[in-house]
């Protein structure tokens, strides 16, 4: 599975350490940055080029690091196509793909320490679409809302 990925400033030490995990368990791994912690930035940015890499189909998943996960999640969501959750256990992390079909991962380096960090990464990559009637039925009528609401 090949997984785009990138952070603010924020969030370049847990991208780092999380690159190369992906990388050791056979994942393939696009960094789109940044990677300098002291460099101030714009998290909007990395969320959109985590997005436009996932929608023209350079990665399957993605995963974007901020401080609380929130900022890059709500822009990440600004484009059609885009399911991203803010997942702080595991249990987000698997039932966000297993139900809504959320192809981008997003975390807060502030929010939780690396070693739980690890778990939702691992648990989101594992994780498959459920394709259930009720699942399914939910993901159009989203679609329905995004197309509604691009006028």
């Amino acid at each position: 599975m090949k997984i785009i990925i990138a952070s603010d400033h924020t969030g370049v030490d847990y991208k780092a350490t999380l690159v190369k995990e992906m990388q050791e368990k056979g994942y393939t791994v696009s960094d789109l940055g940044t990677f300098d912690s002291n460099q101030p930035d714009d998290y909007p940015d990395y969320a959109e080029k985590v997005a436009k890499a996932i929608l023209s189909k350079q990665g399957e998943r993605g995963i974007i690091i901020c401080g609380s996960g929130v900022g890059v999640s709500v822009a990440a969501n600004k484009f059609k196509g885009i399911r991203a959750g803010v997942c702080h256990d595991t249990y987000s992390a698997h039932q966000c793909v297993e139900h809504d079909d959320a192809n981008v991962l997003c975390i807060g380096q502030r929010i939780i320490g690396i070693e739980l960090a690890r778990e939702v990464v691992f648990t989101f990559l594992k994780a498959v679409f459920s394709n259930e009637e009720r699942h399914v039925r939910r993901l159009k009528k989203i679609a329905i809302i995004e197309d509604s609401n691009m006028k």
